[in-house]
């Protein structure tokens, strides 16, 4: 029973004790013999307590009443220290499978019970299978007591000797075999009557049973919310608002929120309505940022792991400089086989690269070198950091194949040298990317195949581009498609005139003195 507050389990309070079994010879010396041994005799006697609310010849849900009387026919004094005994006594019941304890709210009051629903021991069999339940016993008794006790309770095979050679079939007549039922009658009334006189803690069993369980529940949250906070009387109302605490579960799943990181975000301003209910879209915008920023950091630390395992492999690679040949040759060995490029996957070389490698050359290097080794045929000296974390986040973060990356770069290489082409930013390499992840581009056809669809898109888009709006371009002097949308209307511009036009004597008079009266008013 997890307790945090003993003030909340009290004699005050009360309960009703459950069942759905009726205990047989077997479970009687199964809970004497084996289970009494793991959790004591007190424990097994508080079981058959509650297992005596109810008839013995019925099942379900006993009269309810006040633990004040539970307290003082078991002998526990109705203290703190009597609660925390009897919370014991339940835990140990509840961790070997023999009871489940739950906590019954009710909306109209702030008042709550709480419900003892028994479970039956296990038979033998199952019982010995169970691996954690058989090493605590043999921890409590010893190993050689628990193979007596498990003789104690099996028969001996009287073919035992034949068994091997034995051959079972199994010549069981199944029940469609033996009787037809009359399916074209439909009785509504006797599934609607076995309905409503069903149990209602079946129902809800059942019912539970197909929902996923919470990431969190209310204590979770009141117990880790700041005492002071302003929201604090509104999280308090949470304890029995279970939409409220569904659309906390449904953020928490949806974002992957610790109950830590729930707190934060309902202790901020806005969450809340004058009300006192949740904004959901404030409340799942904030999500989605404290999402974002936690991928950010999760990408970060995976990159900057990587970057100190390979200088922690340089430092070890300096200090055996001794086995430096041996580690060459396994290095070498290690190194697979150049796969070759057909020529129907041919892309032409980058202008950067003209002058260093030739076509077969170059393909080569795209198919089989790294992308580290790739980025610095490109540029003249070291590798621009702003690239190289270009790269390495895909590589990291997204998984990206080496060749498929080494295309990626020879394709945003050579968008460089087009003219017009804007800036090549970390969000554009990203964009292409997410593109590349979204089509399942895992191979270098496949990506080969993506670039020269995105080039010939790209070509017609332009030439459209260029027919169309020939003139607005002229005037905004963009060529880029990204602008095509929101080109301006031409407007006229009024020229200046080269015709001479005469002054009157008058004219410059009125100049004058209209110059002298905004001179004065100045």
């Amino acid at each position: 029973m997890r307790m945090n507050n003993l003030f909340h389990f009290t004699e005050h309070h009360r309960y009703v004790a459950y069942r759905e079994f009726s205990l047989s010879q077997l479970d009687q010396r199964m809970l004497s013999q084996v289970y009494q041994p793991i959790i004591g005799a007190f424990a097994i006697g508080l079981y058959h307590f509650l297992y005596q609310h109810i008839a013995a010849d019925k099942v379900g849900y006993s009269a309810m009443d006040s633990q004040r009387k539970l307290f003082l026919l078991l002998g526990i004094e109705p203290s703190e220290k009597g609660r925390a005994y009897f919370i014991e006594q339940t835990t140990k019941l509840e961790a070997v499978g023999l009871l489940q304890t739950s906590r019954l709210m009710f909306q109209d009051s702030e008042d709550y019970m709480f419900e003892y629903a028994l479970q039956s021991p296990l038979s033998p069999d199952e019982f010995f299978s169970t691996q954690h339940l058989t090493l605590l016993l043999r921890d409590k008794v010893g190993k050689y007591t628990v193979l007596s006790l498990r003789e104690q309770f099996m028969t001996d095979e009287p073919f035992a000797q034949l068994q091997a050679e034995a051959h079972r079939e199994n010549i069981s007549v199944p029940f469609y075999e033996m009787f037809r039922l009359n399916t074209h009658v439909i009785d509504y009334e006797l599934e609607q009557a076995l309905h409503e006189v069903a149990p209602s803690r079946r129902g809800a069993t059942a019912q539970d049973s197909t929902q996923e369980e919470p990431v969190l529940n209310y204590a979770d949250i009141i117990t880790r919310f700041p005492k002071y906070s302003y929201n604090r009387p509104y999280v308090e109302k949470l304890r029995l608002d279970r939409e409220g605490m569904g659309i906390l579960d449904y953020i928490a799943r949806k974002f992957e929120l610790t109950p830590v990181e729930i707190c934060r975000l309902l202790d901020e301003d806005g969450v809340f309505n004058t009300e006192g209910r949740l904004v959901l879209d404030e409340l799942q915008h904030r999500a989605h940022l404290q999402f974002r920023q936690t991928k950010r950091r999760g990408e970060w630390r995976e990159r900057e792991q990587q970057k100190i395992e390979q200088v922690q492999k340089e430092q070890k690679g300096q200090r055996s400089a001794s086995n430096e040949m041996h580690s060459l040759d396994r290095a070498a060995a290690e190194i697979q086989e150049e796969v070759a490029v057909e020529m129907e996957f041919y892309v032409e070389v980058a202008p950067q690269c003209k002058d260093k490698c030739d076509v077969h050359q170059y393909n080569m290097m795209l198919r089989n070198a790294p992308y580290t080794k790739l980025l610095e045929k490109y540029f003249p000296g070291a590798v621009p950091d702003s690239f190289l974390d270009m790269f390495t986040k895909i590589d990291l973060n997204y998984k990206l194949p080496d060749e498929v990356i080494n295309v990626l770069i020879h394709y945003i290489m050579t968008l460089t040298t087009q003219e017009g082409t804007q800036r090549i930013s970390g969000n554009f390499v990203e964009r292409i990317a997410s593109n590349m992840l979204v089509k399942q581009v895992r191979t270098y056809e496949q990506a080969v195949q993506y670039i020269r669809t995105q080039s010939s898109l790209t070509t017609e888009s332009a030439s459209r581009t260029g027919q169309a709006g020939s003139k607005p371009r002229a005037a905004g002097g963009r060529s880029n498609s990204r602008y095509a949308k929101q080109q301006r209307p031409a407007i006229p511009v009024v020229q200046p005139s080269t015709e001479s036009v005469a002054w009157s004597q008058s004219d410059r008079e009125r100049a004058l003195e209209l110059a002298r009266r905004l001179d004065e008013n100045s």
